[in-house]
């Protein structure tokens, strides 16, 4: 499978119908889907979303990205993250979620920044945001750690297994990708 992006210890790769399995070790965790909107997922939760993936990505103007994070060293999958297009003049916005036992270890924000290089430099965006629960301090640390920008917080805008919750937003835009990290030709 070809590598979208790599980095030093990982790399993004499209996700195939073989790794539902590896996918679902932390879909199907509590834990792990603590601030997910969806989950803890079954079995066949896990495989329509590997299916979903792949057929998203063989329409003709393709809005999601769906890649699994993948340990260059090992090919183990650590997690998958995503981008989709929200805007075709420029806008798009990402998520990502790590397997529990790779957690503390950097990889969340090596996969961001690889997802934020995919944005800017292969699908040429202008803005990429990131929204997550303010209970989330994980998550929210790698956003600013990767330099995404604090926006503020819609309250309650979305409803979570039963609860409304509110939402932290984050961006980065383009030129702020390029100032800390190269032109994006």
């Amino acid at each position: 499978m070809e590598i979208l992006e790599k980095g030093d210890r990982l790399h993004l790769r499209e996700i195939v119908p073989e790794d539902w399995e590896a996918l679902h070790s932390y879909a199907s965790n509590k834990e792990a889907c603590k601030f997910q909107p969806w989950g803890p997922n079954s079995e066949q939760d896990s495989i329509f979303f590997v299916q979903q993936a792949i057929r998203d990505r063989e329409v003709r103007h393709r809005s999601r990205f769906v890649f699994a994070i993948v340990m260059n060293e090992t090919g183990s999958i650590v997690g998958n993250i995503e981008m989709n297009i929200i805007d075709w003049d420029g806008v798009g916005e990402i998520g990502f979620i790590i397997h529990p036992e790779h957690w503390g270890k950097g990889y969340a924000t090596e996969a961001a920044l690889l997802i934020l290089k995919h944005s800017f430099e292969a699908c040429d965006l202008h803005r990429v945001s990131a929204i997550c629960n303010p209970n989330n301090v994980a998550s929210l640390y790698v956003l600013e750690k990767i330099g995404m920008v604090r926006e503020g917080v819609l309250r309650q805008d979305l409803l979570v297994k039963g609860s409304w919750r509110d939402s932290c937003v984050y961006s980065m835009l383009k030129d702020e990708w390029a100032a800390k990290h190269g032109s994006c030709s």
